[in-house]
């Protein structure tokens, strides 16, 4: 159908964006600005000033950016479609002749839903006999003289040929075998009807050379412009003559859009993306084996996080003076928990997050553990593992890019600046979501989940303002290479491996736990299966009656198929249960704390499974951690020995320790350590003189002078039993131990000193508040208020008043007599008047209102803007005016 050609507009179709938003109920207004949140900062006067906004080049972007594969396909289609199109139009665009002549159910229902998409977000009004894309979006989508489309398509026949010669035209015109015309207009249009016209063009290039029709099959699917030399080719002139390649400044030439559609046969896409890309299964398990698997993962994530602030318990390593870990600090972590560093990064960043680990503001300041980290200790498990869990979830900040580069070239470092993605929450919900659409026990391919992820959210700079390479008639264009891979799928594939870290996955498969944190229950595959293989749900309704609201069973798909840009997170609240939910799934799972250990006869202990924290804490001090894994094995030597001794505890402590808690004998060896160590353990007292050493045992002492390895320490006998040290206490303390001797600290009372590690914790913080590039996602209470804001404002803007012969329609600026009589009028009538006002801050709006009483200075009136009760100073009126009687 031609332009000239389009149907007679109804009575009650909208004329411009502001019209259709006004013909919207409340729910797709709150749909709309839960959408696009950022039409929100701040709340609209009314609905044109809304509809303004939804058109700005930064809303309108970042829209388009959120949009799914197809609904911007379909936004791209519409932009090289006349204006205003129909319906029918856009399916032969989006289908092309095939598909207009034999109907594809999966293209038509993935059109209906991808228009009801568009026209939710006000990317698109009017009937389905006069669809129109904002102005914006296709100012970004459709060709330009600088770039084609993202479809590949040129500019038409008219655009092409705006700045020709009449007589170039009219050559044209006869060449291609047309009559002449009496002027250019008709011309091109007549060119135009030529080129669109499938039998007579079909016919145009049968008598084309071979070459002509290589060069045309080069360009058809963009980029459509070509270079030419001064003299062309004549495969290339037959096509200069004929329009089939029309110039567009020196050198350059373009393929027609109408020309281009015919070659496409009708398409505007050659890759058409109606349904997204099913999640494929990778394996199956039972649900049972995923569940054990992620519970033991997730006992092994509260295991690591405790050992890592342990290790930081009597006092982290230094900050950076730019924020964060050194590299050096990361890598002893990373040593000392026995990981990989990019897995040791990503749980320190997870403790950060958690609000487990803070620097502690010290003049040395250093990373150490917060007072919340003793609250956590104090939880149950299960809990315990439900704060990491939620704290991950819903975190800026992203472990996956430490040790890469910042837009400066500096190296991004652990617990410093410059980590938070706004993106990364959504997209691990996002990934995790998709996960819940399996069935119980199945994990799929990570390719399948990028897949699907691309088609969501294509990647960012697909739209619009993109200038493609040129290619030549002669041969194909270059192309500029492949980008690295984008940070979106990035995310998404650390989302996989973290969430299998912290036991929300268990061998690639959701586990219960994991369904709960989400909200979810078990799986059924339905997501996929209702974008991609149930089509026939609004087939033919779905376009044919809407005007602004989609209707609620195409709004379902829409949601399935077409995400809106952010998908609903739950607020705190909910998040909150869904993570005590999921610890009450996850505690039957994990192993009991147990209140033994198997003492052995090789000097060592076996805890057979996690133990309780006053058991665990006495024996890290009373021996040494060997090796983890099901089991932990502690041995004990005359090190850890004295290390309890130097705690408070003495021989008959440790003895009736080991008795109480072992299920086994203590053996004699065991027995013997302690007792040896005991009783050396003391015999030597060392004191602060600078340092002196004291003992009973004249020969003793003898025997540490006559040691060459006590030289370094420099003493000298004070008395018979005392020796005085040039170094400090605790050096000589060292050096007494590396020479086998078992010395202790004493007080100046001549107390034995006992040294306990020194928990070092900073002052008490908060988690880190995730950091968002735009506007936060409002929540329904919010959305609802601003529904009503803008309705009360759009009336009182469009309300009828009495016009003035002086002001017409304006606000009269009325004297203070003139405006305390009309109120007080008002009162007694009952009825609004309309009036101007200027609030504290200076800024001037308009209100409609109904006075109820007047007095002292002070209007009580219903204001129909606010929708309450409210009192306004008559001194800030500006003017008052009574309402039209219709």
């Amino acid at each position: 159908m031609s332009t000239d050609e389009q149907p007679q507009r109804p009575a009650d179709t909208p004329r411009s964006l502001a019209e259709a938003l006004r013909s919207r109920d409340d729910a797709s207004l709150g749909a709309l600005l839960h959408a696009r949140p950022d039409l929100l900062t701040p709340v609209p006067n009314d609905l044109t000033q809304l509809a303004t906004r939804a058109a700005t080049r930064a809303s309108v972007v970042r829209a388009l950016e959120r949009l799914a594969r197809f609904a911007q396909q379909v936004a791209e289609a519409l932009a090289v479609a006349p204006e205003p199109a129909t319906y029918e139009e856009l399916h032969a665009l989006v289908a092309g002749d095939e598909g207009s002549e034999g109907g594809d159910a999966t293209v038509d229902a993935a059109l209906g839903r991808a228009l009801a998409v568009l026209r939710e977000q006000a990317l698109v009004w009017g009937a389905d006999d006069r669809l129109r894309l904002v102005r914006t979006a296709r100012e970004l989508l459709a060709p330009a003289p600088q770039y084609p489309s993202p479809t590949g398509l040129g500019p038409t026949v008219a655009e092409a040929t705006a700045g020709m010669s009449p007589n170039r035209i009219q050559d044209i015109v006869a060449a291609a075998g047309l009559p002449s015309t009496h002027d250019a207009v008709s011309a091109v249009r007549s060119l135009t009807e030529l080129f669109t016209d499938r039998t007579r063009m079909s016919a145009l290039l049968d008598e084309a050379p071979a070459e002509s029709v290589e060069v045309l099959s080069r360009l058809v699917w963009g980029p459509p412009y070509g270079q030419v030399t001064a003299d062309p080719a004549r495969h290339l002139r037959w096509l200069l003559d004929r329009g089939l390649l029309l110039p567009t400044s020196p050198g350059t030439v373009v393929l027609p859009r109408e020309a281009a559609l015919h070659l496409r046969a009708g398409r505007a896409h050659r890759v058409l993306e109606p349904a997204p890309p099913a999640i494929e299964v990778l394996r199956e398990h039972r649900p049972q084996a995923v569940d054990a698997a992620a519970a033991s993962q997730a006992y092994m994530a509260l295991d690591t996080v405790e050992e890592l602030l342990k290790d930081w318990d009597e006092g982290g390593p230094t900050v950076l003076r730019a924020g964060g870990l050194s590299v050096r600090d990361l890598k002893r972590t990373a040593v000392a928990l026995d990981l990989p560093e990019p897995v040791a990064a990503f749980w320190v960043e997870l403790a950060y997050a958690a609000g487990l680990v803070a620097s502690d503001g010290e003049a040395d300041e250093r990373y150490a553990a917060t007072p919340a980290y003793d609250d956590w200790q104090e939880l149950p498990a299960a809990e315990r593992w439900s704060v990491l869990a939620t704290a991950w979830l819903t975190a800026t900040r992203t472990a996956g890019l430490i040790g890469g580069r910042d837009g400066k070239d500096r190296t991004l470092s652990a617990l410093g600046p410059h980590l938070d993605r706004s993106s990364a929450p959504e997209i691990r919900h996002r990934v995790l979501t998709l996960l819940t659409t399996l069935p119980d026990g199945a994990s799929p391919t990570p390719e399948s989940i990028l897949a699907r992820l691309r088609w969501e959210r294509p990647p960012r700079g697909s739209v619009g303002g993109g200038t493609a390479p040129h290619s030549t008639p002669g041969g194909p264009g270059t192309g500029a290479g492949t980008a690295p891979m984008e940070l979106r799928a990035r995310i998404a594939q650390w989302t996989l491996n973290e969430s299998e870290l912290l036991g929300i996955t268990g061998r690639g498969a959701l586990s219960a736990h994991g369904r709960a944190l989400l909200g979810s229950e078990s799986g059924s595959g339905e997501e996929t299966s209702g974008a991609a293989a149930n089509p026939g749900t609004s087939q033919t309704g779905t376009h044919a009656t809407q005007t602004g609201t989609p209707t609620s069973q195409t709004g379902t798909h829409a949601a399935h198929a077409f995400p809106t840009p952010r998908a609903p997170h739950p607020s705190p609240s909910e998040l909150a249960a869904q993570g005590a939910r999921a610890a009450r799934l996850l505690a039957p799972l994990l192993p009991e704390p147990l209140d033994h250990v198997l003492l052995q006869a090789d000097l060592t202990a076996v805890a057979p499974g996690p133990l309780e924290r006053p058991l665990a804490e006495t024996l890290s001090v009373l021996a040494d951690v060997e090796s983890k894994g099901g089991a932990t094995v502690y041995r004990f030597t005359p090190g850890s020995v004295r290390r309890a001794l130097d705690a408070g505890k003495s021989a008959s402590d440790l003895h009736a320790f080991l008795a109480a808690h072992s299920r086994t004998p203590v053996p004699q060896p065991l027995a013997y350590l302690i007792d040896d160590v005991a009783r050396k353990h003391g015999h030597l007292r060392i004191g602060a003189a600078s340092a002196y050493v004291r003992c009973d045992d004249e020969a003793l002492l003898n025997e540490i002078l006559a040691d060459k390895r006590s030289q370094g320490l420099r003493l000298r006998r004070l008395a018979p039993t005392v020796l005085a040290a040039q170094a400090d206490p605790g050096a000589l303390l060292e050096g007494l131990r590396g020479m086998g001797f078992a010395p202790a600290a004493e007080s100046a009372e001549g107390d034995v000193l006992i040294t306990r590690a020194h928990a070092h914790r900073s002052p008490p913080r908060t988690a880190p508040e995730p950091v968002h590039d735009g506007p936060p996602l409002a929540d329904t209470t919010l959305i609802g208020a601003a529904v009503r804001a803008i309705r009360a404002g759009d009336l009182a803007s469009t309300m009828p008043r009495k016009a003035t012969p002086e002001k017409g329609d304006a606000l009269p600026r009325t004297t203070a007599a003139e405006t305390l009589a009309t109120m007080q009028a008002a009162v007694l009538t009952g009825e609004a008047v309309w009036i101007g006002y200027v609030n504290a801050e200076g800024a001037a709006s308009q209100r409609v209102i109904a006075p109820i009483r007047v007095e002292g200075g002070f209007v009580t009136a219903y204001d129909h803007t606010a929708d309450e009760v409210k009192t306004y100073p008559l001194h800030r009126v500006t003017g008052v005016a009574e309402l039209a009687d219709d």
